[in-house]
């Protein structure tokens, strides 16, 4: 079993390695800037614009609280359970042997430990969560690759390995799936209209403020890139 793990320690090591090598100093402010979740609070805000136009007060009032508490609960079970209860060492952490080979932007190392990544768990989190409510094919899309590409950035910055990653995006799944389901059992006769046929009105909106963000962050990384400014 030891060596087992081991195994499995070393491919994860590698599969990081990997996907930390692939950097200039252009993606180095946009993954930066793209990891900020301050950066998506419009993002947010458009998603709570397209319900409060459809749904009722109720039911928007709860779906804001149970996805505060989805992103509670996987935040707290990963950074407040799982990192220092098993204690891996971030790739990025000066302690770490692989650190040498670890490329970090800007100085930026994360807390001591990483496992798992509470990025990925919130992000999962949301992305499955409004999947199940909404289920629209196009927004589901845009949200698990907004997700993919968050998830992404932290091994691009040096502070999650791959395993990190897979076991807070389960985290997020495992959660989302557990208040969804709570949701609609209190909720089920207020909800009826989420079904994918009922016609969605603004869907579009949270699409396209989301490009909007994104397109915002290549600007504006291609201007710090260019003049060298430092983010921190």
């Amino acid at each position: 079993m030891i060596e087992l793990l081991h195994q499995i320690e070393q491919i994860d090591t590698q599969i990081f390695l990997f996907f930390n090598g692939f950097h200039n100093e252009y993606w180095d402010y946009f993954m930066m800037i793209f990891s900020d979740r301050f950066v998506w609070v419009p993002f947010y805000a458009s998603f709570i614009f397209v319900l409060l136009k459809n749904f009722p007060v109720k039911v928007v009032m709860s779906t804001i609280v149970v996805i505060t508490l989805i992103i509670l609960f996987s935040d707290q079970t990963a950074s407040g359970i799982l990192k220092p209860l098993v204690a891996r060492m971030r790739p990025s952490n000066p302690d770490n042997p692989i650190s040498p080979m670890v490329h970090v932007v800007q100085g930026y190392r994360g807390g001591r430990y990483g496992f798992p990544s509470s990025h990925a768990a919130n992000a999962w989190s949301m992305a499955f969560f409004a999947q199940y409510l909404v289920r629209r094919s196009k927004l589901t899309i845009f949200l698990c690759l907004w997700a993919l590409i968050t998830s992404y950035s932290r091994m691009y910055l040096g502070v999650h390995y791959f395993g990190d990653i897979l076991i807070g995006t389960l985290i997020g799944f495992f959660y989302a799936t557990l208040y969804y389901y709570i949701f609609q059992y209190f909720l089920r006769k207020h909800t009826e209209r989420f079904k994918p046929n009922h016609d969605i009105r603004f869907a579009s909106v949270p699409i396209i403020t989301g490009l909007v963000s994104i397109w915002v962050i290549i600007c504006t990384s291609g201007i710090l890139s260019f003049y060298s400014i430092p983010l921190r």
